[in-house]
């Protein structure tokens, strides 16, 4: 949805464009709504058109997935901000022309992520719907719903603990993991990462001085080669340990398995 509102707004399709429903109304005191709008609804309504058409089914976790895409499309209008631009006689601002945009991806993914982290489990049965039993079938969805908001998060089982390796689902565990620590010229997400990796599941951080070896001393010889040195340089490397012997590495963060949102 988000990139079609965008897209559409800046005319990559023939049939759709700002979303004007608005000019030249007036907005509040001292401005009114105009400039391009972006056509939340048009890509509201595709979205529905495509996304939603994948749930065919009519058991717990398709009605799971068709409420998180509805949620994801009104974090996208609730994030929704509106921008404007001054008008009159040197500067003076004394009318403004607002139109409202989509706030950048980033503050959209963020508002989920609090929404994520407040999801709800939604317990009820995920068999398919047995034949002719559709209207009890409608009335227990309805039950297991009706406390919930139309812009929560939902979730039908919890996440298994990927702190603990598991052969069988493909889960290598955070044992023996890098992470990195000290280095200023990461962002602060990545400087989280022992702690994610490492501290969040019960496991220390050991460090490693490692020599490495790279090409160094680099010339141009004419014509037409490169010619290097090969210098070994140490290295200090961070990586996550157990904490004792024989203990296993525990996870002190409850994650979940929310169905799909959008």
């Amino acid at each position: 949805m988000y990139t079609l509102t965008k897209n559409c707004s800046m005319g990559d399709f023939d049939n759709c464009g700002c979303d004007d429903s608005r000019i030249r109304q007036t907005g509040g005191r001292g401005w009114i709504w105009g400039g391009c709008s972006d056509n939340v609804a048009f890509g509201e309504k595709i979205s529905k058109q495509f996304v939603d058409a994948l749930e065919g089914g009519h058991d717990s976790r398709a009605a799971v997935n068709l409420h998180n895409n509805e949620a994801g499309r009104l974090a996208i209008k609730a994030t929704m901000r509106k921008a404007c631009k001054c008008h009159g006689v040197s500067g003076s601002c004394s009318i403004q022309t607002c139109w409202m945009q989509l706030a950048d991806f980033r503050e959209v993914g963020n508002y989920l992520k609090v929404k994520h982290e407040h999801a709800k489990k939604l317990e009820m049965d995920k068999k398919p719907a047995r034949a002719g039993n559709s209207a009890d079938n409608r009335g227990a969805m309805a039950h297991a719903f009706r406390s919930i908001a139309r812009t929560a998060l939902i979730y039908l089982e919890d996440s298994p603990d990927y702190c603990v390796k598991n052969r069988s689902r493909g889960f290598p565990g955070t044992e023996g993991r890098e992470c990195l620590k000290g280095n200023k010229n990461v962002s602060q997400w990545e400087r989280r990462s022992c702690r994610r990796l490492c501290y969040e599941c019960g496991l220390r951080v050991v460090e490693k001085r490692i020599e490495v070896v790279s090409s160094c001393n680099c010339k141009f010889h004419w014509c037409c080669t490169v010619r290097c040195d090969r210098c070994a340089h140490v290295v200090t490397k961070y990586y996550c340990a157990r904490k004792g012997s024989g203990r296993k590495p525990h996870n002190n963060t409850k994650r979940r398995h929310r169905a799909r949102g959008h």
